[in-house]
């Protein structure tokens, strides 16, 4: 699976895969039904699902090699990131060491269609809002 054939399956569940993703290793920007942003990672041994304030997007641009304006544009191109300044309010994570007996990197390992499973773990339940009980004291 690439990142296309993914973008498409979210796409089916009403997600949207936003640039600045990356299949290797796996780091996801997807916007939720709710307009806020989830960044899922597989990195060392921890999978993590991370959701922040549509705000915590930016965009920037990075500059051409040389600048000139002769042979190439004074700008580059434009990446979508977060925000070096977002702060999640919300936050799930996977421990691979705790779960699958993992050691040192292998969640950095996952390809895309491994980490697939796990993302959709994660974004459900980020989607479920705790049940809350009032508790007589």
């Amino acid at each position: 699976m690439n990142l296309p054939a993914f973008a498409d399956l979210l796409a089916s569940r009403g997600l949207r895969l936003l640039p600045g993703s990356h299949a290797v290793p796996v780091e996801l920007l997807v916007q939720l039904p709710d307009a806020t942003i989830a960044r899922f990672t597989a990195r060392g041994t921890t999978l993590r699902m991370s959701r922040f304030s549509p705000d915590a997007l930016t965009a920037i641009t990075i500059a051409a090699e040389c600048g000139c304006g002769d042979h190439h544009p004074q700008t580059g191109p434009t990446r979508l990131t977060l925000s070096r300044y977002a702060v999640p309010f919300d936050e799930r994570t996977i421990d691979g060491e705790l779960l699958f007996g993992w050691q040192s990197y292998e969640a950095g390992l996952l390809r895309l269609p491994d980490a697939a499973t796990h993302f959709f773990t994660l974004v459900d339940q980020l989607q479920t809002t705790p049940e809350r009980v009032l508790v007589a004291v």
